[in-house]
Order: structure tokens, then sequence, then C-alpha cells
């Protein structure tokens, strides 16, 4: 692994604006250096904010609605640096453990022994490594504590158990991202997250807000990603499913749905209708079929808003030919 980024990026050629600010990026791809997405639009406002992440050393929370691409920012990021980038999900499964290390049983020498292993922090703390904590505010009370000593841009890692002090890699970044901004859940949309402790939140440097993309922006990259749908009849499908997408995330945020359709939503209910040629199959498989049955109605609406037809009488020309 490379000790040092080195390589001047040029961000105007790289992400489509300029930086009031130098950012430097790795010669080479390691293994842990995400893949490029070259369909993949940047928020200019939201990669500015994770550059200066990545140059100067900032800790960097992403804030929004789940499927606005908050991780995923961050990641093609750090892959056009070349940047080494390791993702952890804080779920209530992930301990203190997880994170710091625990006693294993080894072999060495052809005999049993307790050795202790590093967990991922202690690893990505003493490397040149972004770490990204995604669903930051759904962490455990115990697990956010241990977080808190690596916030601090010159805080050491104290291990206890060890009797060990780990000093931060110069080039080691820290991202999260969240649905709520340490608040808790006061909408009613994420069960599960939970208040942060506001001297935590004090030492997340830079505070973003990343939203859904605007309709004509996630249709050309839903045509960029499949190249069948790329025609008239497909760029006509393509944009009323991202209307019908749009309508059900107006009515996510007014509490009128629980469920919501996601970018990714979308691109698997194109890649379903050209599975299945048949759109109202495809969509009742990609989407509305996990939605509340009392909330179905509604969705449906949405769709017949959007296509012009009744849920029921909906069938739409072959765009294979």
């Amino acid at each position: 692994m490379e000790t040092q980024p080195n390589k001047l990026i040029n961000t105007l050629d790289m992400f489509g604006f300029k930086c009031n600010f130098e950012v430097f990026g790795f010669e080479k791809i390691t293994e842990h250096v995400p893949k490029i997405d070259l369909s993949y639009r940047f928020d200019p406002e939201t990669t500015t904010s994770i550059l200066a992440g990545f140059a100067n050393n900032r800790r960097v929370l992403i804030q929004g609605y789940h499927g606005t691409g908050k991780s995923t920012h961050i990641e093609q990021v750090a892959a056009r640096l070349n940047w080494p980038c390791i993702r952890i999900n804080l779920d209530s499964h992930i301990s203190r453990i997880d994170l710091i290390g625990k006693d294993a049983i080894v072999l060495k020498d052809g005999k049993q022994i307790t050795e202790f292993q590093d967990g991922i922090l202690p690893w990505a703390y003493s490397n040149p490594v972004a770490l990204v904590f995604d669903e930051y505010d759904a962490g455990r009370p115990d697990v956010m504590f241990v977080i808190q000593r690596i916030l601090e841009t010159e805080g050491r890692l104290t291990l206890l158990d060890q009797s060990r002090v780990i000093k931060p890699n110069k080039y080691f970044r820290l991202f999260g991202t969240a649905n709520t901004v340490g608040l808790g859940d006061t909408s009613g949309l994420y069960h599960g997250t939970q208040q942060i402790n506001q001297g935590q939140m004090d030492r997340w440097n830079i505070v973003t807000i990343l939203n859904y993309l605007e309709n004509n922006e996630e249709e050309q990259i839903i045509l960029s990603k499949i190249k069948k749908l790329n025609n008239k009849n497909g760029k006509e499908i393509i944009k009323s499913m991202v209307a019908t997408a749009d309508l059900s995330r107006s009515g996510f945020i007014s509490g009128d749905i629980s469920t919501v359709m996601s970018p990714r939503t979308v691109l698997t209910w194109a890649e379903n209708y050209l599975i299945f040629d048949d759109i109202e199959y495809a969509f009742k498989l990609s989407f509305l079929n996990r939605c509340d049955e009392l909330e179905r109605p509604i969705i449906e609406e949405y769709f017949q808003r959007s296509f012009g037809i009744d849920i029921s009488d909906a069938k739409v020309a072959n765009v294979k030919e």
C-alpha cells in the first residue's frame, strides 16, 4: 500500500467543477479501492465536501433520505482518487468487539494459543484508508463512544485490553452517512435511528445534505446503465418510471406512504421489465409487493398518473427491437 497520495487531481476534468483547494490521490489501484462507475453523476456540493474531507482531513457526515446515494458518493470519489475505502454498516449487530478486536485461538508452531486479533478500526486507523460509517445514526451507544475517540483528527485510539495506543495515520480519513442529523427519528420515517450525543455531533467538521436527483438526471443514469432501453420507446418508459418514483418520494416525505422508490429500485424495475416484458408485472415485483397493503392504492395511482393508464391495463410496447 502506498504511504501517501502524491498524484494531483484535476477536479474540473474528473468531477466537472474546480475546487479552490488542491486534491491529491494515489497513483496505484489497490484491492481496497472501489471500482469506478463511469455513469455516476456527482452532486457538486456533496462532492466538494467529500473532497475537502480527503484533501484537508475533515470529518464529513452526509445526511439525506435513503436511496440518494450517500455512501456510493463517497466510494465513487474514493475510486477516482485511488484511495482505499472501507464501508461499515452500523446496524444493531455491529458491536464494540467487531470494531476494536477480540481474543482468538490461533495455531502457532503446532500449538493453540490465545492471541488478540485487531478489528477493522485499529487496522484502518493506522493505514491510509477512508473509513465510511454507513447508517451512523443507527449505531449502538457503546459503539458510538468507541467512534467518538477517533473523531478528533489527532485523537489517539486507546486499546485498554492491550494497553496499546494507536496514533492515526496521516492519511486516515473518516466519513459517515445518516438519515437524520443526530436528533433521532423525529419524522417517524426511520425507526431504529438514535439520538446522537451532541458533543459527538460537534466533532464532525462538515455536515452536508444530499437530496434526490432531478428527474432528467436520473433518467440519463438509468439509460446509461441499460442500453437496451436507450431508444424512443425506452426513453418514454424510463421517463414514466422516474416520474412514478418522484411521486412516491413526495408521498413518502409528506407521510402519505411509508416506502419510497430509490434510484436503485427504478433501475431494478427497468431490468425486470426487460426480463418479463410486462411493465405492470415488473413494477409489482420490483416495488409494489413490498409496500403496505393499505398504501398500494395510493402507489397504483402514482403509476396511473405517470403512465396515463390504469395499472390493471398496463401493457407497454416491446422496446427490445
